[in-house]
């Protein structure tokens, strides 16, 4: 019940609890006990709402920034990260293979307030050796979710 109670709130966490119980084929209380042993093990860290920012008048910039790091002794990668995670503009901080070291997302209300944050404060962190930073122009597909919809015509049919 566990792995198939978390695939579906990770797709709709707003799932009506007696909606769950019903498709998992369980008691209600169950459904509830669950969720509240899944939040106590830290297992669910929070629930969110994915918003189209692009639909609405509020202008939004989403940009990934690839940062290059010196690994500290015994640390490796989270003290830096820690600190990264830790502003208030970053949405995100993984750990990657590849070129690169840690990703970081973030968002800001234009390209010059996003890059600013790179130069002045990522930057100018000791570990930090490099950046990249990729604009994100459009989202088609986010958390598992399709945003753009197919042009689809709409016109009558005219046959000759």
């Amino acid at each position: 019940m566990r792995e198939e109670l978390l695939k579906i709130i990770e797709r709709n966490s707003r799932i009506d609890l007696k909606e769950l119980a019903v498709i998992l084929g369980v008691e209600e209380i169950d459904v509830v006990n669950e969720l509240q042993a899944l939040e106590d093990e830290g297992i669910i860290c929070g629930y969110h709402t994915m918003i189209d920012w692009e639909k609405t008048s509020i202008e939004k910039v989403s940009a990934l920034i690839e940062v290059r790091v010196t690994p500290q002794r015994g640390q490796g990668f989270d003290n830096i990260a820690e600190r990264i995670y830790k502003y208030p503009e970053v949405n995100s901080v993984y750990l990657i293979s590849g070129g690169y070291d840690l990703l970081v997302t973030l968002e800001g209300k234009s390209l010059k307030e996003i890059s600013g944050f790179v130069s002045d404060k990522l930057s100018t962190l000791d570990s930090v050796l490099s950046t990249a930073t990729h604009f994100i122009l459009k989202k088609y597909k986010d958390h598992g979710t399709v945003l753009t919809k197919k042009y689809e015509d709409t016109r009558e049919k005219v046959s000759p």
